[in-house]
């Protein structure tokens, strides 16, 4: 891809955006956004005829979608596992008859890091065509102090070849590996001891997630591990009430998480919980269609609680094999009982809050990061309305229109 630098965006139709000053989406029509030095700056109400300013022709303009729930290190793709679902197997018992993230994890062990770079760059690289500008990057399917820090160099070294985002996120504690199934607690010890430490002696990962779920880690597990991630200056995720409630959002709100994932399992205690924190639920839908099954993140209750919310895709090779965020859009709209602006909401600014960055990207406001898109579109309720096809125009990335 090349890129090109830009001195604004004009001739704009309708553009939509989270203003930050009066707490609410935002909805303005025509004129120029002037960027300067990868900044939005203001917004003029004219347009320029300067070839410098990339010309919107009426189009709709949204910030850069932000995916702050991703899996992209892994070696191959697990469609076996999908058919077999289909044939009436749960993820639970492909998981338990050695399947799931521990066959990702014997594929990942084999591949080079040079290889695994650049299948983590192809799918950046999708998924910037799609419309995402920002995007958190977990590692997990490793298992060891060795495969781990090769996600992580792989991810690193594919998002130096993109003109995509990245943020990284350390997810050792994705599963119990095959050869600790019996000693678990040896794992965890080497995640707390050895793993959590290189991993930020080496600055690879900027936060640490466990899969804290029944059947995976336990809430107590969870917090061992994180404390000594916070200890390491990592920042906090979970992976928390994916199919049974096991107080994990609860946990996550206690420990100052940026965000509790999944979800779907969520109980009333954990949904108060979140709303009486600064942690954001980060709502995966993509998963729940992929896996076939009906059990929706209450989306609703957590809003009316006053919970903040984010959309991520989840992709990965198990459980979503989608990374087009506009798609998560449609679910959020059908299944979340979401409105557009919600959802478009969740899938920018929301979703920078629950990676911790949204005091410098997630909206289109002076002083921001210049991540943008411009979409075949008349106005934001078309974004979820049209689905199975690609609606970006133009993806604009540090004030870099991309080609």
């Amino acid at each position: 891809m090349s890129s090109a630098s830009i001195k604004g965006i004009t001739n704009l139709g309708q553009w939509v955006t989270w203003d930050p000053l009066q707490n609410q989406m935002a909805i303005g029509d025509g004129g120029t956004w002037i960027i300067e030095d990868g900044l939005f700056t203001e917004h003029h109400s004219k347009s320029f005829a300067d070839k410098k300013f990339l010309n919107a022709e009426g189009r709709l303009l949204t910030p850069g979608l932000i995916d702050s729930h991703t899996h992209p290190a892994f070696a191959t793709t697990r469609e076996l596992e999908f058919e077999m679902r289909s044939q009436g197997k749960t993820y639970q018992e492909i998981a338990q008859a050695g399947g799931g993230i521990r066959n990702s994890v014997r594929k990942l062990r084999d591949i080079s890091e040079s290889d695994l770079a650049d299948l983590v760059e192809t799918r950046l690289n999708l998924m910037l065509q799609h419309g995402t500008t920002t995007v958190e990057c977990k590692s997990g399917y490793g298992l060891s102090t060795k495969a781990e820090i090769k996600s992580l160099q792989a991810i690193q070294t594919a998002s130096d070849r993109t003109p995509i985002k990245t943020r990284s996120t350390l997810l050792g504690a994705h599963e119990i590996p095959d050869e600790y199934r019996d000693d678990r607690n040896s794992y965890i010890d080497i995640i707390v001891n050895e793993m959590i430490p290189a991993v930020s002696q080496q600055k690879l990962a900027q936060y640490c997630d466990v899969f804290c779920e029944t059947g995976v880690y336990t809430t107590n597990e969870t917090e061992k591990i994180l404390n000594a991630a916070k200890e390491h200056g990592m920042q906090l995720k979970f992976h928390a009430d994916e199919f049974v409630s096991s107080g994990g959002a609860e946990l996550a709100a206690k420990m100052g998480a940026l965000s509790a994932d999944h979800l779907m399992a969520i109980s009333e205690a954990g949904i108060s919980a979140l709303a009486a924190s600064n942690t954001v639920a980060t709502l995966l839908p993509g998963t729940t269609f992929f896996l076939g099954t009906n059990t929706w993140a209450p989306a609703r209750k957590l809003l009316d609680a006053g919970a903040s919310l984010a959309l991520a895709t989840d992709f990965n090779p198990g459980s979503n094999m989608s990374l087009s965020m506009p798609f998560i859009l449609t679910l959020a709209v059908i299944y979340l009982h979401m409105t557009p602006l919600e959802a478009l909401q969740a899938a920018t600014s929301g979703a920078a809050k629950s990676m911790g960055i949204e005091k410098s990207t997630g909206s289109i406001t002076p002083g921001m990061s210049a991540d943008a898109v411009l979409w075949h579109a008349e106005n934001y309720r078309q974004l979820p309305y049209f689905y199975g096809s690609n609606q970006v125009y133009k993806v604009v990335v540090n004030g870099k229109a991309i080609f």
